[in-house]
């Protein structure tokens, strides 16, 4: 496809909904709200959904972004969004949730690992509390390795490793995760205090060390079974995931 000319109309439609974030490379530029419609167990809930797309180059020309797009085969590459709930900028306090991509699990329902779980649960958690956001984080798949090591990592757990041991056979550090962009993008669109959706103390970490301030944190474990026990196990025993609250999922 060759770049196309904006159209006028088309760009005055587009740019009150498209904001830039200064990192040190470039720029993140976010576009939305979008109002989003969601099945949420067999609700229809209306979140507010948000993408973002990390550029190498920082400007407010936003005209000169979108004429680029249809040149960048953005479909060859994930790119995160969030979707918000509720009043999150003003509210006292807020749930969220930052979710990895999980292909197996969030899309064809797996049970080898809870993600799927997981991110349903964040929504109806974040929509019970009402104001709240659960960021979908693209460049996440196997906790940073992507989806065809994944794929690997997966045939040695079939012969014995563990999440963690399949993933450094493959040359991999145990979890590679970066929360950097997710959260210039949640400093934008709120600054109050967080309470973060999470057994995993690493995301809370990466929080508090970006000066935001978390009010508290919620835990989320559930779906439980023979598929997936050993993996939650080893998030507890080498991930230092937090255990609390576990053994009463199940009833």
């Amino acid at each position: 496809m060759g770049q196309v000319k904006l159209e006028s109309k088309v760009f005055s439609v587009l740019k009150d909904k498209i904001q830039s974030i200064q990192t040190s490379e470039g720029a993140i530029y976010l576009v939305g709200p979008v109002k989003l419609p969601v099945n949420l167990y067999g609700e229809t809930v209306e979140f507010k959904w948000y993408c973002w797309l990390n550029c190498n180059e920082d400007t407010e020309d936003y005209e000169k972004i979108i004429d680029n797009l249809s040149s960048q085969n953005l479909a060859d590459y994930q790119q995160s969004s969030v979707l918000v709930y509720g009043d999150f900028e003003e509210s006292d306090d807020a749930l969220i949730r930052m979710h990895s991509i999980c292909h197996t699990g969030d899309i064809f329902g797996s049970k080898r690992c809870d993600c799927g779980f997981q991110l349903r649960e964040s929504l109806k958690k974040v929509k019970e509390h009402g104001s709240g956001a659960v960021f979908y984080l693209a460049n996440h798949e196997g906790r940073g390795i992507g989806l065809f090591s994944k794929a690997m990592a997966y045939v040695l757990q079939e012969n014995g490793y563990d999440t963690v041991e399949a993933n450094e056979q493959l040359g991999f550090v145990n979890d590679s995760r970066n929360y950097d962009d997710a959260i210039k993008v949640l400093q934008r669109l709120r600054t109050k205090p967080v309470t973060l959706i999470t057994n995993n103390p690493l995301k809370l970490e990466a929080l508090q060390n970006a000066g935001l301030s978390v009010s508290g944190r919620v835990p989320l474990w559930g779906d439980i079974s023979e598929y997936n026990e050993k993996y939650l196990q080893t998030k507890i025993d080498k991930s230092g995931h937090l255990e609390e609250e576990r053994a009463c999922e199940n009833d």
